[in-house]
């Protein structure tokens, strides 16, 4: 049996995305994090029981020839596919200040290297396009991009190739900010985009507010639908409930948020996030706040996921 007490990776790791490799080892990847000297584009960790991780390094060593200049490659995610993996994230294009634009690298290994592709897969009118997370439909067969942050969440379906758009498509609004309905929980700006299938459900992970300051002001949030691109109900329509959080700030842990959802060999969902320790929330090197990386069980109950109290664990939690 194994036991865990959060973080499961106290280092700098924000915007964690894990995903559990055909080699039955799970892998996480976490924004970029720049300190004095030092500079790693994106993050990659290895695990092989979700508790015990190991830092390896760079898994885009080399930026795109696109963004060579900027310091902000944000939210990766990896996506296996034909014995490939498909990195993808968000970067500044170099010479502009106000788009960002979703990249795209290709490697044989989980661990990378990892190359771009040479151009931007995808870039809007506007700073939210970052945060990518790819869908392959357990009912359909069709691969899904799910995007977006500050105003928006998207979602558009992918070539069978997964290096483009499929023809003819284009991105469909699932979330909204600015939902005055909730007027003071976490629903001015929305992002993070993740979304799994469970029993005839499609749940909508997605977080809110101010992520990266201290105190943080955020939280991971919860919507459905019995389809792969919507409409989405929040938990809070759908229940009654005040908000539709599903993991909040506690007395240790702020502003948790921007999950993944990794299932276990055993069939088990776990959530992972970042959030800022309370007793040592900056960091010594001055380089910003200390995002880590937690976990949580999600448990599923009238057919809504949650986490044990609604708040990160800070003390030993049992077992699987």
């Amino acid at each position: 049996m194994t036991s865990y007490t959060n973080p499961v990776l106290d280092d700098i790791f924000p915007d964690p995305t894990v995903i559990r490799a055909p080699n039955g080892a799970y892998y996480a990847y976490g924004t970029q994090i720049e300190t004095p000297g030092h500079a790693v584009n994106v993050q990659v960790a290895v695990s092989t029981d979700l508790v015990n991780w190991r830092l390896l390094g760079d898994a885009l060593s080399r930026k795109a020839p696109w963004a060579s200049q900027t310091q902000t490659y944000w939210a990766p995610h990896v996506h296996p596919h034909e014995d490939r993996y498909y990195l993808y994230y968000g970067a500044q294009p170099d010479g502009t200040e106000d788009v960002q634009c979703l990249g795209l690298a290709l490697s044989d290994s989980p661990e990378g290297p990892f190359t771009d592709i040479g151009t931007p897969f995808y870039c809007g009118p506007s700073t939210s396009d970052i945060d990518p997370m790819v869908l392959d439909d357990p009912t359909t067969g069709k691969p899904y991009l799910y995007w977006g942050s500050g105003g928006i969440i998207v979602v558009q379906e992918l070539a069978p190739d997964l290096m483009g758009f499929e023809r003819d498509t284009e991105p469909t609004q699932l979330i909204v900010a600015g939902d005055y309905e909730y007027e003071g929980t976490w629903e001015d700006v929305v992002e993070g985009p993740w979304v799994t299938y469970r029993e005839g459900y499609y749940y909508l992970f997605y977080s809110g507010d101010t992520c990266c300051e201290y105190p943080a002001h955020y939280a991971v949030m919860v919507a459905r639908s019995t389809s792969a691109t919507g409409p989405f109900e929040k938990l809070a329509e759908a229940t009654g409930a005040p908000h539709s959080a599903i993991v909040e700030a506690n007395s240790r842990w702020n502003g948790p948020g921007h999950n993944s959802v990794v299932t276990d060999a055993a069939g088990q969902d776990w959530i992972f996030y970042h959030a800022i320790d309370t007793r040592m929330p900056l960091s010594s090197d001055d380089s910003g706040v200390r995002r880590v990386m937690l976990i949580d069980r999600l448990i599923y109950g009238n057919g809504w996921p949650r986490v044990e109290g609604g708040t990160p664990s800070y003390t030993l939690s049992c077992c699987w």
